[in-house]
């Protein structure tokens, strides 16, 4: 038997890889001589580099850039196959480099971002996909633009500090002499569907997260409308409806505007640099999970991404989960044959968490 495991992480108590080791002991205990392939995922967030590098060789560059908060911070990317970049702009630009009194996106910037970006560029990317998770920011790309040398001016022609405050300040851009991002495929695993600006925008529906209160949020949002008409004006197009473009504080509109990026699906990109289509081949079992399944997770995420590859190649999916919320119909909808939890009436969550492993061993087990 031909078995693929491909969970995402259980949030608080395995990663990705424990749970993959973890249910590859719970099969062999069932099935010894199954023949087992591992593939630890991730969405576009905490874990997406791992995700994406897989087994690749792989060299880890570690620089100075500009933090949330325009504090120098080491911070780093990947290099695989020589020319192909991997950047987490959490890893510049994330909440987790904050404590919860410094969050503030009027002051906050993407500018670290463009930093990574920039020098794997230098280095001689090829190609760069960016996973955009995690953000402290909602400046619509405004500083990872100001690290490859756009200038924002106001109405007076002074140059203004890229932040979320100043976005409503715009009223022309300079574009730099050189592009070194021309004829570089930027892609950007992306995962929310959010516009740019409105009730449904970057602001409304991410800002308070990241410390703004309302009259902030409302401030942003105008701020967002303003830089985006002088945007889309300089440029000849228009990106803020684009769904993606409200993604990390507007960082995906950004991308798309200044360096000509495209918006993917991080499950996708993840299975598509993983080269799932090829894994699918001669499989007799899919067994995929998270730490809970939820509304959620058919948007898009893991647990749906692998379960509509096995689908379209008729291989049956198992769902492993610490919790689901979900319905009968919804477990069909996503395109689980079983789906089975650790936590039940007799098990608390608590309890489920601290031993995950044990329980998980023993669900698969069951589910097989």
């Amino acid at each position: 038997m031909k078995i693929l495991i491909a969970p995402d992480k259980f949030k608080g108590s395995l990663s990705a890889e424990e749970v993959c080791a973890t249910i590859k002991a719970g099969i062999l205990s069932k099935i010894p001589d199954a023949e087992v392939i591992s593939l630890p995922l991730a969405d576009g967030g905490e874990g997406f580099s791992e995700a994406i590098i897989g087994n690749k060789i792989n060299k880890k560059v570690e620089i100075t850039v500009n933090d949330p908060l325009h504090r120098w911070k080491s911070a780093h990317y990947f290099l695989i196959e020589n020319d192909k970049a991997i950047i987490e702009m959490a890893n510049a630009s994330g909440l987790k480099l904050l404590s919860n009194s410094e969050r503030n996106p009027m002051k906050a910037s993407t500018l670290g971002t463009g930093e990574l970006i920039r020098n794997a560029i230098e280095k001689g990317a090829k190609e760069i996909i960016i996973g955009i998770g995690g953000s402290a920011t909602n400046d619509a790309g405004m500083g990872m633009a100001a690290a490859f040398g756009f200038r924002f001016l106001d109405k007076n022609d002074s140059i203004l500090h890229p932040s979320g405050e100043n976005m409503i300040k715009v009223c022309k851009i300079v574009e730099p002499k050189s592009k070194p991002w021309e004829n570089i495929e930027i892609k950007v695993a992306c995962d929310v569907t959010n516009s740019l600006y409105g009730n449904n925008g970057a602001a409304y529906i991410f800002a308070q997260q990241k410390g703004a209160n309302p009259q902030q949020i409302k401030e942003l949002d105008e701020g967002m409308r303003q830089f985006s008409r002088i945007v889309n004006k300089h440029f000849g197009k228009q990106f803020h409806f684009i769904e993606g473009a409200g993604a990390a504080g507007g960082l995906g509109y950004g991308l798309m505007a200044f360096l000509g990026a495209e918006l993917k699906s991080g499950i996708d990109l993840i299975l598509e640099t993983n080269n799932i289509e090829e894994k699918l081949n001669g499989l007799d079992l899919v067994i995929t999970g998270e730490g809970k399944m939820d509304i959620q997770t058919l948007s898009g995420k893991v647990v749906a991404g692998v379960a509509k590859k096995a689908k379209e190649k008729n291989i049956p999916v198992y769902g492993i989960c610490g919790i689901s919320e979900l319905t009968e119909s919804q477990e069909i909808e996503l395109g689980l044959t079983k789906l089975i939890a650790l936590k039940s009436n007799e098990i608390s969550i608590d309890y489920a968490i601290k031993n995950a492993k044990e329980l998980l061993v023993e669900r698969v087990r069951q589910i097989l």
